[in-house]
């Protein structure tokens, strides 16, 4: 990856062009945002080419994310790094923007609706919330989206589990490995290996992240053969069967005080209409962290507050896209849906669904269970 700036044009908008070329050599494994920032005031606003557009960039250094001074820019240079990994995770997605325009520490605020003030060129399409509120949502078609993203102050991405051009059917799904109250991040790692134990029993290979916080998320690439209800009942199916095997450690429980001191896999993060925290995305954290997918062998050694923008292009240029056959390699559901019926066949309900859903065939009473029992 380089850079070219040009001349400072009419009123002091300077054009940075970049373009990749295959990274070769000891100094291109130096990767570090601020190498390739253009001497820039604090005030001049560039001009960026990226992917046969041109993205205006204003306030480039402004910071973003505090600890180290890492600056809009400095974000926009990581995302064009990790750019090749970064589209094969998202490209073609919807994304829920959640923005912070004067970085980390500053007022935040998501948008489900892009700007009606947006370039020509902007893909945008359709979704609906759990009531059936439609909104224009971005898609990510190229990397001039994601920088034009960042400029509006958007850090990291919430991104849908299936393509725009395909709403109806999921090809991700996401088991979220959460961190209740006086878990520590060991735990985490445990879970994650009965969670890879189970999915190599059934012939299925899932991709571990860090959140870029606590937890982590594991992916499995799916055919596109299946929609939300299905693959959300296939994540409580697993979360089910996990619980099972460790129950002193991991928790199916919905209610936050049935939990107790376990990880919770919260299997409704697959329900109709959910986005999750995107792979590659920074974190709305001070030192920039980035939620990053790994390999099994690091999920013992791992330390998520380590991976940040400013490291995590040197990972992917020294060991590559530990995701990368994810996408080349969808997997059947069916393993993970026999497990579904075998519950079902046992008389087990479904599970509890969010309270911004409508009640569902086969959900139990949407009640606490210490409330239940007042009632009682």
């Amino acid at each position: 990856m380089t850079c070219r700036a040009a001349t400072t044009g009419c009123f002091g908008v300077r054009t940075i062009a970049f373009r990749s070329r295959p990274i070769e050599g000891p100094a291109q494994r130096r990767f570090h945002p601020r190498r390739y920032v253009a001497d820039v005031g604090s005030d001049d606003a560039i001009d960026i080419d990226v992917a046969g557009r041109t993205v205006r960039v204003s306030s480039p250094n402004k910071v973003f994310f505090g600890q180290h001074g890492d600056t809009k820019l400095d974000l926009v240079r990581y995302y064009l790094a990790v750019g090749e990994p970064l589209m094969r995770a998202m490209g073609g997605r919807p994304v829920l923007m959640q923005r912070f325009p004067d970085g980390v520490g500053g007022t935040n605020f998501f948008q489900k609706r892009v700007p009606k003030s947006r370039p020509d060129w902007l893909s945008s399409t359709v979704v609906s919330t759990p009531n059936g509120t439609e909104s224009e949502a971005l898609v990510i078609a190229d990397l001039a989206h994601v920088v034009w993203a960042v400029n509006l102050g958007c850090l990291g991405f919430h991104v849908w589990p299936s393509l725009a051009a395909d709403p109806d059917h999921v090809d991700e799904l996401r088991i979220d490995l959460d961190p209740s109250p006086g878990v520590r991040f060991d735990d985490i790692r445990s879970a994650a290996f009965v969670l890879r134990d189970l999915l190599s029993e059934l012939n299925m290979r899932g991709y571990p992240k860090t959140t870029g916080n606590r937890g982590l998320h594991i992916y499995v690439g799916l055919e596109p053969r299946w929609d939300a209800i299905a693959v959300r009942s296939a994540a409580v199916a697993i979360a089910r069967e996990m619980a099972r095997r460790r129950p002193e450690l991991i928790t199916d429980a919905w209610w936050k005080e049935e939990r107790g001191s376990r990880v919770f896999v919260d299997f409704n993060q697959n329900a109709p209409h959910k986005t999750v925290f995107g792979a590659w995305s920074a974190r709305a954290r001070v030192g920039a962290q980035v939620s990053t997918p790994i390999t099994w062998d690091e999920v013992s050694t791992v330390q998520p507050d380590d991976l940040t923008i400013r490291n995590v292009a040197t990972r992917v240029v020294e060991h590559g896209d530990p995701w990368a056959e994810m996408r080349s390699s969808p997997q059947s559901l069916e393993p993970v849906l026999e497990l579904v019926a075998a519950d079902q066949a046992t008389g087990l309900p479904d599970a509890p669904w969010p309270p911004v859903y409508p009640k569902m065939p086969g959900e139990p009473p949407r009640v606490a269970p210490s409330r239940a029992r007042k009632h009682d």
